[in-house]
């Protein structure tokens, strides 16, 4: 696996991509499991938006923190150490909607765990990967979120169906422990920069941009202090803040409420879908590689420089999102809708060639930290996304509207539009794909 056909790269960045992919197949597992337990128990639609966004305020706790300990532990320790704490917690709760308490407490402890997990990722890429490959390798990687959560949207759904609500956790629980032995087995930190590999391996390798034309040696064996003032306050930093907070409000939104969308406002069984309800987190993980292989393109051909190639793929994916999210409640059919949230999930997953790879091209040394402040902001947009839309539809119901009515609906998929419109324009004018922290 380490020889020069298929370099010791490759391989961390396929076992990142099974990471990623089984970690979103225990969210949309989660949102299925729970949505059945709870409407077969008479849950209201506010009550089911409070569990469901659960997870994300633990989540929200741990992005910054699990920078850091990646930064000080490093990274392959942490990602092992998050995926063994939270596939126990799967393996051991039960899915009850009647023991709120508990449900709260294990989504809080997933959500923890699961917090350490992308910043970890982002920090041994870094390490890992050469910049020219950076753009495809984290949409790779990345895209391991989309097809879990295809995947989990095909098999879960008749999983519950024929094994119950709580065959979904025991089946994450045991993907968690696979990927961990995986992990264990093969995974390793990268070799220092001094070693005479160390340039093919993609540590501490490269000349990387900086203040626009000028170049400089990266050392990452130098240990420094974490310019918390810096990047707190870089411009830069903060247009990626906005556009993983504007990406994860739709992707949560839809993750979580998709599936209460087909039953309740199409009145349309998920079973009886068959293998089509996959189809916009499959068109996430095409269209996430797409655009890395369209943003290395355009960087190692010299066709446009970093800073344009992420602005225009973070600029078409996000408008297009945009249009395909406010015009999604006005579908009426479940072929409609599933064009809608396709198109719309998919120029998202683009996007993230434009803003989720930009953290590693402002900051290669704090990948991982700058990745965990920026993932908080995307966590609280699960937190305001989830919770909100729960209000929003009993609100709905309030009003006398009848949950099959677009009305409904509209403010649910208007809000995260209007979003990407305005973090559109906020990385345009802010960010940079030139280095700006040594």
């Amino acid at each position: 696996m380490g020889s020069s056909r298929f370099p010791k790269r490759y391989l961390i960045v396929f076992l990142t991509f099974i990471c990623t992919s089984v970690c979103y197949i225990e969210r949309v597992g989660f949102s299925i499991a729970y949505t059945s337990a709870a409407d077969a128990a008479g849950v209201n639609q506010s009550s089911k938006g409070v569990i469901l966004s659960t997870f994300y305020y633990g989540y929200a706790c741990s992005q910054v923190p699990g920078g850091w300990a990646a930064q000080k532990i490093g990274g392959r320790r942490v990602l092992l150490l998050s995926f063994l704490l939270w596939s126990l917690t799967c393996a051991f709760v039960p899915l009850d909607p009647n023991r709120t308490a508990v449900l709260v407490i294990a989504r809080l402890l997933v959500g923890v765990a699961q917090g350490f997990i992308f910043p970890s990722i982002h920090t041994v890429l870094a390490q890992w990967v050469p910049p020219h490959e950076r753009s495809r390798s984290v949409s790779f990687t990345t895209s391991g979120m989309y097809l879990g959560a295809a995947m989990g949207m095909l098999m879960l759904p008749s999983l519950v169906k024929y094994r119950g609500p709580q065959s979904v956790f025991l089946a994450e629980a045991a993907l968690g422990a696979v990927w961990s032995l995986l992990w264990l087995s093969y995974a390793t930190d990268p070799p220092r920069s001094e070693h005479p590999k160390a340039t093919a391996s993609g540590f501490g390798e490269s000349l990387l941009p900086l203040k626009g034309s000028s170049k400089v040696k990266v050392d990452s064996t130098k240990t420094s202090t974490i310019p918390w003032k810096r990047i707190v306050t870089s411009l830069p930093v903060w247009a990626i803040v906005v556009n993983n907070f504007t990406f994860h409000y739709a992707l949560y939104v839809l993750m979580n409420w998709l599936p209460t969308y087909f039953e309740l406002g199409l009145g349309i069984s998920l079973q009886e879908m068959g293998s089509s309800k996959m189809m916009p987190y499959l068109n996430m993980f095409i269209f996430s590689n797409i655009g890395g292989v369209i943003a290395d393109h355009f960087v190692t051909r010299r066709i446009l420089s970093i800073t344009k190639t992420r602005k225009l793929l973070n600029t078409v994916g996000f408008i297009v999102a945009s249009l395909a999210l406010m015009a999604l409640p006005y579908f009426r059919t479940s072929g409609g809708a599933l064009f809608c949230s396709s198109v719309a999930l998919g120029f998202l997953a683009l996007g993230r060639a434009g803003f989720a790879v930009n953290h590693m091209d402002i900051a290669p040394r704090y990948a991982g930290i700058i990745m965990g402040v920026s993932n908080t902001a995307g966590t609280l947009a699960g937190i305001v996304g989830v919770d909100l839309t729960g209000r929003l539809l009993e609100a709905a119901k309030d009003a006398q509207l009848d949950l099959t009515s677009p009305e409904s609906w509209t403010s649910v998929f208007s809000i995260p539009g209007l979003l990407c419109i305005f973090s559109s324009f906020v990385f345009l004018v802010l960010s940079t794909g030139e280095r700006i922290f040594d």
